[in-house]
């Protein structure tokens, strides 16, 4: 059996965490794929620990527990991982303290990930959140 190379074992580390957390609902995967003093940039918060994550991402599975999220593309070099993903659900609990509206949202975004002896210390999130917002009905449409 071949030896994957660090790059290809730093994308295998993104790749679990997507199946893991974000398809699979399993927020516990995240002992394991994170550093314990993790940090997340994203354009609503910034989330740091592991703890912290954990409840950022149960709080998204619950607002959206139809949640579907690809990854289109992804690159990666020396210790950081950039991917390309989209993400798609129904607003069916509340989010960021607004009520279900029942409507769908389909958003995409680049995702940088730094990681550090085979696990996730530190990402970036750039995403479309004002469109999710528009989407779902808590923001209105442009004039």
């Amino acid at each position: 059996m071949a030896v994957k190379s660090p790059t290809e074992q730093n994308k295998a580390v993104v790749t679990r965490f997507v199946e893991e957390v974000w398809e699979n609902g399993n927020v516990d995967a995240i002992d394991t794929l994170f550093t314990e003093d993790s940090i997340l940039h994203d354009p609503t918060e910034d989330v740091r620990g592991r703890e912290a994550f954990k409840t950022y991402n149960e709080r998204y599975l619950a607002a959206f527990p139809d949640l579907q999220y690809d990854i289109e593309d992804m690159i990666a070099e020396g210790d950081k991982v950039v991917f390309r993903a989209r993400m798609r659900g129904t607003h069916e609990g509340e989010f960021m303290s607004f009520e279900p509206t029942g409507q769908r949202f389909d958003a995409e975004g680049i995702i940088i990930a730094r990681i550090e002896d085979g696990m996730i210390a530190e990402r970036w999130a750039s995403y479309d959140a004002l469109g999710m917002m528009r989407q779902l009905g808590i923001l209105p449409d442009a004039p």
